[in-house]
């Protein structure tokens, strides 16, 4: 099943925040889908108020059954993400501890023990 597609642009507001978040249980409701990608390509510059709206669009897909996951994060907003203690899936992201996909782990012969 294809995930709702969220797209955010401009800076988030706290404004902003509790209609993003109906947004994203209504996109969980009438998709059935257990994800909602949220495009953050958009936002622009990340601060705080990002970080707000994103962990509660988190909670609220997580109270609704469902995720959010990101697309197109900038380095500073994973980074900010990272900093608060904030883990978001992202879209093309391998699992922690998983290759990525076509890596195949070989040791050639000769190879050094490290």
């Amino acid at each position: 099943m294809t995930p709702a597609v969220l797209v955010l642009a401009g800076p988030l507001t706290r404004d902003e925040v509790a209609g993003l978040c109906d947004d994203v249980r209504a996109l969980l409701d009438a998709t059935g889908a257990r994800a909602v990608v949220c495009d953050v390509g958009g936002i622009g510059p990340p601060g705080l108020a990002t970080v707000d709206a994103l962990a509660r669009m988190q909670l609220a897909a997580r109270r609704a059954g469902g995720r959010i996951r990101l697309r197109d994060p900038d380095p500073a907003l994973r980074a900010l993400l990272r900093l608060v203690g904030l883990a978001f899936e992202v879209e093309g992201q391998t699992e922690e501890g998983e290759p990525a996909g076509g890596v195949e782990e070989a040791v050639e012969p000769g190879d050094p023990v490290l």
